[in-house]
């Protein structure tokens, strides 16, 4: 009889907020496996658990574990796969594991629990009813200004993880390319004893954030307003500024798509007729 993977929620800062259902799932498992065994096994301390077993699946590890926990799970174990802190797969290890799994045909299920994002979400006063969740950025070159090209047009709330070393870089350059005026709120050491929501436009957040930021950062960005279809020639003219003004093809393509909301391809298409 196959075994079951069960991803357990633990929490992100506040020990009060691991559920009794997780707490059940830990202690009758043949292994967890986590990010860091340390950090798992203190946790596991602190309520009172006795893992059979604790294996290091991290970003790292990953890849290379899979065949031994599919194995494991032929055998009929039963295996939970934590994260450091928040729900495993999101913006942590656990999605190639969660798919191979499934490709096996074992059964993977879950035990929710605190997630930095959605907690972050519902406690901002922004729009929730529709929503996308960026993860981090990344952190330069093309992947980085076609992230924010799409946040900038992006008409949903935007929710993203940000290190607290580069948060300010980070809302300089979506103040640029968003508006300096878009909403947006930090959610800082979420549950944890500093609890933070600073609420502003983004060029505001920026300023504070130059100061120096400390703790574990979400960011929440109001979705863009609808703007005026603009006619291909008042798009040419603003390409031939940008391009005028020293920028490349592919930067001005993106500051137009931030400045006017205008499809990509289609600005793409005119900069290629310049």
């Amino acid at each position: 009889m196959n075994g079951t993977l069960t991803l357990v929620a633990t929490p992100i800062g506040n020990l009060g907020d691991l559920s009794p259902r997780a707490v059940e799932a830990l202690a009758g498992a043949d292994l967890v496996c986590c990010e860091d065994t340390r950090r798992t096994g203190s946790l596991l301390k602190h309520v009172g658990v006795r893992a059979a077993e604790l294996k290091r699946v991290d970003e790292h590890t990953e890849f290379e574990a899979i065949p031994a926990v599919l194995d494991r799970l032929s055998a009929g174990e039963q295996i939970v796969l934590v994260s450091d802190a928040g729900t495993p797969g999101v913006s942590d290890p656990g999605e190639r594991l969660v798919s191979a799994a499934i490709s096996a045909d074992h059964e993977v299920t879950t035990i929710p629990g605190p997630v930095a994002a959605i907690s972050a979400l519902v406690a901002s006063g922004l729009p929730t009813g529709r929503f996308v969740f960026e993860g981090f950025l990344a952190r330069k070159g093309r992947a980085r200004d076609e992230q924010v090209a799409a946040i900038a047009g992006e008409r949903r709330t935007v929710v993203l993880y940000e290190s607290p070393n580069r948060v300010a870089a980070t809302l300089m350059l979506l103040a640029e390319r968003c508006g300096a005026d878009r909403r947006a709120v930090i959610a800082r050491e979420l549950t944890k004893l500093h609890e933070e929501f600073r609420r502003g436009t983004l060029a505001e957040l920026a300023t504070w954030a130059a100061g120096g930021v400390k703790g574990e950062v979400v960011l929440v960005i109001d979705g863009a307003t609808d703007v005026a279809e603009l006619e291909d020639a008042q798009l040419v003219e603003r390409l031939s500024v940008a391009r005028a003004g020293g920028a490349s093809r592919r930067d001005a393509v993106d500051a137009v798509v931030a400045e006017t909301g205008a499809k990509k391809r289609r600005v793409y298409e005119l900069a290629l007729n310049l």
